[in-house]
């Protein structure tokens, strides 16, 4: 790539997270973190203690409350210094952090909430999973969603969500486990990689006490990694997460809370990627258990009949996630994920046979920066290359999360794969290296 282009796209990137952002709202991903950075004058915040002798909105932050064991402060106070709260170290270096407050452009009303995001980014090559359009400025996703989240803590309450995409990420999270049958997955404009329209979910839930059900079209619950784009910490995705996890599933899912520690899932479900329409009878549940404060593990899998496409054959199987998430220190947490698929059609031949390995290191260096890598090693049959031909595929991504504004986030990465078999589809045959860098803006 020409270091003019660069050049252009540092400027898009800089006069995109420039722009004025005054309003309160979406979720982005959780970052590790000691505090929020606000609180109201003369109040502690997350349970901390305000230390005698240490005005937590007067020169609090300039004479190093943090380091006496004060309460974390807001910008409202006028202490950004990033030396209190989440900051010192490495973090100091980068200046003041002052995140302000996200906004939401809806709101919400009568318990119902409305909100999006829009997420744009460049690669300058192409990848087989996701980023496929490479060296344009790409809008990946254009997402829109109304939300009626239940609070079953007085007893009974229903609600539910239905969320909509476009972009070119839509065609990634459309029912297209039942080809052209219906539901969204003929919303496309501009062919194949192109762009298209989306509604990756539509339920209905219901709670009451620590049970509730959601019946409807919904995300799988299998993986780390997910389609919603200020949810991951990186831009690019893992092979794992496309080719041997399902996206959506249509049917009825139960999260029972069984105590402070464990949650239990289970349902039944159309198979994989399914519309409103019969695609498959499969098995979804599995485990979530907290067995310390510093690490969950979440066991999820899915087993039964997947259906008859997009792969052509009718499909049946097990998968499994297991995904180890590990709280390190207050700035570092590390997330290990290993995946198992094993599938065959009626004549009781292999369809896939994949095993992935997925490693996750974040470091918070303070609220507005993060530093992460991924590194992947994925081992697959009926995925790429002649059928009974296994393969193994390498992927190390180190990237960058700025957040210039609590609605804003910025994030560079460079990624490396290599392919020993070259049969992945890679530009440059068996190995690669691609430079990606895109802006979510939340509303």
């Amino acid at each position: 790539m020409k270091l003019s282009k660069i050049a252009m796209l540092a400027a898009i990137a800089c006069a995109s997270y420039t722009s004025s952002m005054t309003a309160s709202g979406n979720d982005t991903i959780e970052l590790v973190s000691h505090c929020a950075a606000a609180c109201d004058c003369g109040e502690p915040v997350c349970g901390c203690e305000v230390v005698a002798g240490c005005d937590p909105c007067g020169d609090a932050c300039d004479s190093g409350c943090g380091d006496a064991g004060c309460c974390d402060v807001g910008c409202d106070s006028g202490c950004c210094d990033s030396g209190c709260g989440l900051g010192g170290g490495l973090g100091s270096l980068l200046g003041d952090c002052c995140l302000g407050e996200q906004w939401s452009l809806f709101g919400e009303h009568c318990g119902w909430s409305a909100g999006g995001w829009v997420q744009m980014g460049y690669h300058d090559r192409a990848l087989p999973i996701f980023n496929d359009r490479p060296d344009e400025y790409n809008l990946h996703q254009a997402w829109l969603y109304a939300e009626k989240a239940i609070d079953t803590s007085c007893g009974f309450d229903i609600g539910g969500r239905i969320d909509y995409v476009y972009g070119i990420d839509a065609q990634n999270t459309q029912a297209f486990g039942t080809g052209n049958r219906g539901w969204d997955n003929d919303w496309d404009n501009g062919g194949a990689n192109g762009y298209g329209h989306a509604i990756p979910q539509l339920y209905f839930e219901a709670g009451y006490g620590d049970l509730s059900v959601k019946v409807g079209h919904f995300y799988t619950i299998i993986g780390w990694e997910v389609v919603t784009a200020p949810d991951n910490f990186f831009y690019s995705h893992a092979y794992t997460m496309n080719y041997s996890e399902p996206f959506t599933h249509t049917g009825a899912l139960a999260t029972y809370n069984v105590n402070d520690n464990v949650t239990a899932y289970g349902g039944y479900t159309l198979g994989w990627d399914s519309g409103f329409d019969d695609n498959g009878d499969s098995f979804l549940g599995g485990l979530s258990v907290a067995l310390s404060d510093d690490l969950t593990l979440t066991y999820a899998t899915t087993f039964g009949r997947f259906g008859d496409a997009p792969l052509g054959n009718p499909e049946q199987g097990y998968m499994h996630s297991i995904v180890a998430d590990v709280t390190l220190t207050d700035r570092l947490q590390y997330i290990f994920q290993s995946d198992v698929l094993d599938t065959e059609n009626a004549a009781g031949t292999t369809v896939r046979e994949t095993f992935g390995i997925n490693q996750y290191l974040i470091y918070a260096l303070n609220d507005c920066w993060a530093a992460g890598g991924r590194f992947e090693w994925y081992n697959n049959e009926g995925i790429f290359g002649a059928p009974g031909n296994d393969s193994d595929i390498y992927a190390l991504t180190m990237g960058l999360n700025y957040k210039p504004h609590a609605n804003v986030v910025v994030r560079p990465e460079i990624r490396w794969d290599w392919d020993d078999d070259q049969v992945a589809g890679l530009e440059s045959g068996d190995d690669q290296t691609t430079f990606g860098i895109d802006t979510i803006f939340l509303f």
